[in-house]
């Protein structure tokens, strides 16, 4: 990143060219008249020169870009999502005594709008329910977690996630769970403290984890009807969640 005082050397340097190119100009033709008219012709059509590319070509492609890193985001969390990420939303939900508020608020249909999903955000941003580790096998969990360490390893390793801390909060909540159950030497009776400890762990990571797949939900049903048509069939946060179209 240029700092200010170097734009200040270039400018300067430009300034000077042009200025000397203009009495080389002025040597050969001797008008300074002619050189007036082109010079006062360039300044005009300066403000909307930079109008056009500054402000209107600029913000085309910038758009362009950020939607091209969001598309390949949304690629990059649909994986996440398959890999790991299903897994954890339906292993977990169990262990929320009240999972009940969870499908209430999280029961995505194929009529859903805008104004459901962020209603459905919203109660995922701000999910304050207490997890229940004893009613989860926490060997299952930490096998599950270490198997996939690779997996979350490369993720990281785009550039694309870096760039969202939303993200990049989910897969560090993931890791974190992992390592805290991976020093434990044993799962079994551990003290309430530390069982607490562990659940505010989990929380944490299936509040980014509903807010991730919540708006890669929301994308699906926008962008890849066909693939949003399944996960409205199979998410676990209805009665009876089935891949089997039946009508």
């Amino acid at each position: 990143m240029w700092r200010f005082s170097t734009y200040l050397i270039l400018g300067g340097i430009f300034a000077v060219v042009s200025a000397l190119l203009y009495f080389i100009h002025y040597l050969i033709f001797q008008d300074v008249h002619h050189i007036f008219i082109y010079m006062v012709g360039d300044l005009a059509f300066l403000p909307l020169e930079v109008f056009l590319v500054v402000l209107v070509i600029e913000r085309v492609l910038t758009r362009r870009e950020k939607k091209a890193v969001h598309e390949k985001l949304n690629m990059v969390t649909g994986a996440f999502l398959s890999e790991v990420g299903n897994n954890l939303l339906l292993d977990l939900l169990n262990c929320f005594p009240k999972k009940d508020e969870l499908r209430r608020q999280l029961a995505i249909k194929p009529d859903w709008t805008h104004v459901d999903f962020r209603r459905a955000m919203d109660f995922a941003g701000s999910l304050e329910l207490d997890p229940d580790c004893a009613d989860i096998d926490l060997e299952e969990l930490k096998a599950l977690l270490v198997e996939k360490r690779q997996f979350l390893v490369n993720l990281l390793e785009s550039p694309n996630v870096l760039e969202h801390d939303r993200f990049t909060d989910l897969l560090w909540a993931t890791f974190h769970l992992t390592e805290e159950l991976e020093a434990r030497e044993s799962l079994v009776n551990l003290p309430s403290e530390d069982m607490k400890h562990i659940s505010g762990d989990i929380r944490r990571l299936y509040k980014h984890l509903l807010v991730e797949w919540v708006m890669h939900v929301e994308h699906l049903q926008s962008s890849y009807p066909h693939l949003f048509s399944l996960v409205a069939r199979t998410h676990p946060f209805q009665e009876s969640p089935s891949a089997v179209v039946t009508g």
